[in-house]
């Protein structure tokens, strides 16, 4: 050994020379034990379920239930968490973490900490009340609470009902306090016909925002995703340049993929349109004319004038066929119809839509992605109770409970 490596190894000790490998083993073994995380028992996985879905610890005798519940199952343990009748702390999950799950699909900026509305007030009431998720673009209804102090009656023109809601903390957990109340438009269709997604997406345009919004939000595609210049292109409308910045290819190759699935689609919304209270930015309401085809599908029409000219509010899913058919279209489902609410029933029937949900429950939860087996998991919770959101939450708190 040479003295630069005596001097390397010398300890204090006498001046004796030691091996130094079994303290750097031992100091090794150590620090990987102080990083694994002790062995979880029922309680701590009990808590930790109960933290994920409500955001805040459960009292000692939720716990306690919550640890008996486990002796059937997690997942029973989870569903105790966010059941009112059980868990007076289930409220958090309904006002905080669904809010938050919901929030962010009613703007386009899809905004987390936009104001409480009806698009986000039905998302919660329908995983509440267990009413089959595919049916979120179809039911007649969204969800309201009472007036009186503080909060004010629920209109077609603004917000006010539901911003009062959230302000003054209304339990959104209990029926009393929130349930279903029909929407105020003659041809109702679920989440398209809130007020909150009208403003949003209606507004101005063409109507194709619903649709886009609808496809990012619900089926996690965005169109870029679902572009497929294979089909026909006879139903793109007039407003739609086939040579922009004069130059053709760009349509051929790129714009046309998208408008040959969406224009047919969006046919489905041509009788709605949202218009704005003068002088007042954030008021304004939803309006419906039936068999009458809003002035927006007609606009531009000189840009091409061979294009499609929209009839009415008869659409078509083009994407059955070709490579947009590994969506999932439902084969119970003829991929045709008239108006929003089957238009939307054939999306929120699409193995895409049922995958896109158990993934942003997943995300909530358990703030990651899933792997193969837990979306397989998630998504066997989903078809085989029903659509029923709230057995996916509850089976993905299972998922991230610790062992």
């Amino acid at each position: 050994m040479t003295k630069t490596n005596k001097k390397q190894f010398r300890t204090s000790q006498g001046g004796k020379f030691r091996n130094p490998l079994p303290l750097k083993v031992a100091a090794g073994i150590m620090a990987v034990a102080l990083a694994m995380p002790a062995l979880a028992g029922p309680r701590e996985q009990a808590k930790r379920m109960h933290d994920r879905l409500t955001g805040v610890p459960p009292t000692a005798a939720v716990l306690d239930a919550m640890v008996i519940a486990m002796g059937t199952s997690s997942k029973a343990a989870a569903l105790l968490a966010i059941d009112p009748a059980r868990n007076p702390d289930a409220k958090y999950f309904y006002n905080v973490t669904l809010k938050n799950f919901a929030t962010p699909w009613t703007n386009e900026a899809r905004d987390i900490f936009a104001p409480f509305n009806d698009y986000t007030a039905l998302v919660i009431g329908m995983i509440r009340d267990d009413v089959p998720f595919n049916q979120l673009f179809s039911v007649p209804y969204t969800y309201a609470g009472n007036p009186g102090p503080g909060i004010r009656a629920l209109s077609t023109t603004n917000n006010d009902h539901y911003a009062d809601l959230e302000a003054t903390g209304v339990d959104l957990s209990l029926k009393a306090n929130f349930d279903q109340v029909p929407q105020a438009i003659a041809v109702p269709a679920g989440a398209f016909t809130t007020r909150a997604a009208a403003r949003a997406f209606f507004i101005d345009g063409t109507n194709r925002a619903m649709f886009r919004f609808t496809m990012l939000n619900h089926l996690c595609k965005d169109m870029e995703e679902v572009n497929d210049t294979t089909g026909t292109p006879d139903r793109i409308r007039q407003d739609a340049s086939r040579s922009p910045g004069g130059d053709s290819r760009i349509f051929m190759n790129g714009c046309i993929g998208c408008h040959i699935g969406m224009d047919p689609m969006t046919q489905a919304f041509a009788y709605y349109d949202f218009v704005y209270t003068a002088g007042n930015e954030d008021g304004g309401q939803l309006i419906y004319t039936p068999n009458q085809v809003q002035p927006k599908y007609l606009i531009n029409s000189d840009n091409f004038k061979s294009g499609y000219v929209t009839p009415n509010d008869n659409w078509d899913n083009y994407w059955r066929t070709g490579p947009n058919r590994n969506l999932g279209w439902s084969s119970s489902l003829s991929g045709s119809g008239s108006g929003a609410a089957s238009m939307g029933a054939e999306l929120a029937n699409s193995v895409a839509y049922a995958r896109c949900q158990v993934t942003k429950a997943y995300r909530t939860v358990c703030l990651g992605e899933p792997s193969q087996s837990q979306l397989d998991t998630l998504l066997g919770a989903y078809n085989t109770n029903n659509q029923s959101m709230k057995q996916v939450f509850a089976s993905a708190a299972t998922q991230c409970m610790g062992l």
